[in-house]
């Protein structure tokens, strides 16, 4: 199998988001409530909050009619996390639109979030997790038993930043921030 890490990445991603918003007191956490394993998540961004010293606020919505209540919600925060969720990957377009049209500072695990407007992401390459997959799946085609074969992690993580809609949101990024970005989207 292959992981995303993706509970233990909350703490990295908290932290991006106090360095793009030191002034944060709360946030606002964006979960399918049906997904496998999300309490979990919930826990782990709870822990994360706490030790930076930020209120969180568990937001639910697990279909997309859900979302405008959602984030409307998600307004009176200082900044919103989603949740790592594929139904939240598929509608990433109307989540980036409804993020900026309620003037929210929010983080995503994937790039593929910022490519359609989303602000700031934090994960790792997706096109390396499905990389990974086929290299497990080729190993099973040849006779490997599954229990036989490692567990996945990526290696690689990368941030992506959004300028234009920082831009919109009227945000300044550090350049400290700027510096250690793997790639600004204008």
């Amino acid at each position: 199998g292959a992981t995303l890490l993706s509970a233990e990445l909350v703490a990295k991603r908290l932290g991006i988001l106090r360095d793009l918003v030191p002034s944060v007191k709360s946030i606002a956490m964006l979960v399918n409530p049906t997904r496998p394993g999300v309490d979990a998540q919930k826990a782990q961004v709870q822990v994360g909050a706490q030790t930076l010293g930020l209120s969180l606020q568990i937001l639910e919505a697990s279909r997309a009619a859900e979302f405008e209540a959602a984030f409307k919600t998600a307004s009176q925060y200082g900044a919103l996390i989603i949740a790592p969720d594929s139904f939240f990957l598929t509608e990433r377009t109307r989540i980036a639109d409804l993020a900026t049209r309620y003037r929210i500072v929010t983080m995503y695990e994937l790039r593929e979030y910022a490519e359609v407007g989303g602000l700031i992401s934090y994960g790792p390459r997706a096109a390396d997790l499905y990389r990974q997959g086929g290299t497990l799946t080729a190993q099973v085609l040849m006779g490997k038993k599954p229990a036989d074969l490692p567990v996945l992690q990526p290696t690689k993580f990368e941030l992506v930043i959004n300028l234009k809609t920082a831009k919109i949101l009227g945000l300044n990024i550090s350049p400290s921030l700027l510096g250690i970005a793997d790639e600004l989207i204008d």
